[in-house]
């Protein structure tokens, strides 16, 4: 075998190899490098011995240890369902009052309340609850069917236009796209939805419109405006909008006639997590509103 070449500058040998005129060196791997990657080997053996490691045709080598990540995960699980168990059972035979009033109750029932928020509630309302356009303020105290416990319970137990025999429902019509008011009728009673929020409206647009809304509204929103929760109706006296406080977007409300949909959770979760959720929801708007509070408030 011929001698290989070496290097003029650093008098290492060539691995023969040449790209453009640049030659590689046949440089030794550094010392550390080497035991590293000899220790990764021997521990690589180790661990197929004592690990379940190698596949099979019909299973996979036990290893001498015996161990299952599996079986572990499902004791595991099987210890939690066991905890939580103990604690949902404080939970359902405990009323709403009592948990929101017991600081130990309150902190199991907030931590359940705020992990099924976050994976079930948050993708509409947001993370913390804030909502969006078309998508309720959680974090406010402003409700369409109710901000008591019991209340807000029962809303998430039934829904809202969802499948459930129970679920709360409320129909604004489509006025314009329906053919019901035309479209000037639609635009004067924008007018006087704008008007009854104290902002500045078109006066000749809101005395037109005023038989309009006790004719087409009122029966829901009452011929104040106030709303009726019973209804699901909302104040419209107030600055709190879903779908938007300008003109335009009152417009297109009382043409299109939104109607949002909120899933049932009572086959989802069970009365202890839903009493959670309750409890979570109510304390992180504040808690303002008890049993007993008027059921035509906003």
């Amino acid at each position: 075998m011929s001698e290989r070449e070496r290097d003029e500058h650093s008098g290492v040998e060539t691995t023969g190899h040449e790209w453009d005129g640049l030659k590689e060196l046949d440089n030794p791997l550094p010392r550390w490098w080497l035991w590293i990657f000899y220790g990764c080997i021997a521990f690589a053996v180790v661990y197929w011995v004592l690990m379940p490691a190698w596949p099979g045709l019909n299973g996979y080598t036990p290893g001498v240890l015996k161990r299952s990540d599996r079986a572990e995960v499902v004791q595991q699980l099987s210890a939690l369902q066991a905890q939580r168990g103990r604690s949902e059972g404080l939970l359902v035979t405990a009323s709403l009052q009592q948990i929101e009033a017991d600081p130990d109750l309150q902190a199991h029932a907030l931590a359940i309340g705020q992990s099924v928020f976050g994976d079930n509630c948050a993708s509409c309302h947001g993370v913390g609850g804030g909502g969006a356009k078309g998508y309720p303020n959680l974090r406010d105290d402003v409700w369409l069917w109710g901000g008591t416990l019991e209340e807000i319970e029962h809303t998430l137990r039934v829904g809202v236009r969802s499948a459930h025999p129970e679920t709360r429902v409320s129909q604004m019509p489509a006025f314009g796209r329906d053919g019901m008011l035309d479209a000037g009728q639609v635009s004067d009673l924008s007018n006087y939805v704008v008007a009854l929020s104290g902002r500045e409206a078109n006066p000749a647009a809101v005395e037109r419109a005023r038989q309009l809304f006790a004719d087409n509204c009122a029966a829901c929103h009452a011929p104040n405006g106030v709303g009726n929760r019973e209804l699901g109706a909302p104040n419209l006296t107030d600055r709190e909008w879903l779908y938007g406080s300008d003109l335009a977007s009152i417009q297109s409300q009382i043409h299109n006639g939104r109607n949002g949909v909120m899933p049932t959770w009572e086959g989802r979760f069970s009365p202890a997590v839903i009493k959670a959720l309750a409890v979570y929801v109510h304390v992180n708007a504040g808690g303002g509103e008890t049993s007993g509070a008027p059921a035509t408030a906003p």
